[in-house]
């Protein structure tokens, strides 16, 4: 077993974080020159560079990345290990995840986490629609990617839409004939990033039934879907929506579900964590909750792909 001076490496890792000699010696409590002594020995066994060094900027290089990549969950694993040994119950994990779905289904139920788990200490990432699952972003992530091998992969939902509206908006309406058709007279609220389409999330909704968007629709743009439903909270229109946008358990009462078909996205989120940390107490403790939790809320079976 050939191992690199295992002193470089937390210091390694803390100057690649905090990307600065300077931070790393505080957080180390040591000084500069100890780290730069530090980062040159495990440079010198390693035979490359792991920063490019331009004037004060400071970077990591292409193989500075790759072993950063490698050495973090050892790290963690390591200090996870030696927590336990030592008695330390608290369990920190950093949870990637969409702002849509933290904000709507995860952030309300996170109080009966803290009651069945208190050991868990849950740190909140917001992420992009396609993250890069790596150590160095978050521990786990609530994800519709899934191309890494290194990861598992646990279902919480398949995503479908179907048109919502407010109460209010409902009652104004003349529902006794309401189909598609008839629905396209109304103002249409579109989150248009879903697709790379105009309105692309309302004509697959019409595709479906093999239909279209009538020309003379007002179709109303936003770029995320909490937007748009907060357009219809307020009676401007109507939005398509998703299962998980609906179990705010607060506000769900604030909007009506209308009587007509959904559309299956193709967008599967799953829980992701490394298959290498899967015996972590934390890493097992949160995706034994989440999938409770998501089987409890009818998010499991929701998009199963029937139509309402």
């Amino acid at each position: 077993m050939k191992l690199p001076p295992l002193k470089s490496l937390p210091v390694f890792e803390a100057v690649a974080r905090l990307n600065s000699f300077s931070r790393a010696a505080d957080e180390l409590n040591v000084s500069q020159s100890a780290v730069s002594h530090q980062i040159k020995q495990l440079e010198t066994f390693l035979g490359e560079p792991l920063f490019q060094r331009q004037g004060r900027s400071l970077a990591l290089t292409r193989e500075g990345q790759d072993y950063l990549e490698g050495i973090s969950s050892a790290l963690f694993q390591i200090d996870k290990a030696t927590g336990q040994l030592l008695g330390r119950q608290d369990s920190s994990v950093r949870l990637a995840v969409f702002s849509s779905f933290a904000v709507r289904w995860l952030v309300p139920r996170l109080p009966d986490l803290h009651r069945q788990h208190p050991e868990v200490q849950l740190v909140l990432e917001m992420t992009g629609e396609h993250p890069v699952l790596s150590g160095r972003v978050a521990d786990s992530f609530i994800t519709i990617n899934t191309d890494s091998p290194a990861f598992s992969y646990d279902l919480l939902y398949r995503e479908r839409l179907f048109p919502v509206c407010s109460r209010q908006y409902w009652q104004d309406m003349d529902t006794d004939e309401l189909t598609p058709e008839t629905l396209a007279s109304h103002p249409l609220l579109s989150t248009f990033s879903i697709y790379n389409r105009t309105c692309g999330d309302w004509e697959a909704w019409f595709a479906e039934v093999d239909s279209v968007v009538p020309p003379s629709t007002q179709v109303q743009h936003f770029s995320h879907m909490l937007l748009a439903l907060e357009a219809a909270r307020y009676h401007q229109g109507i939005a398509l929506t998703n299962d998980y946008m609906l179990s705010n358990r607060d506000d769900a009462g604030d909007f009506v579900r209308l009587p007509l078909h959904s559309v299956v996205t193709g967008d599967n989120f799953y829980f992701a964590s490394k298959i290498s940390r899967r015996h972590e107490p934390g890493l097992r403790a949160l995706k034994q909750w989440l999938l409770a939790q998501a089987d409890d809320s009818g998010l499991l079976a929701a998009g199963s792909g029937e139509n309402a």
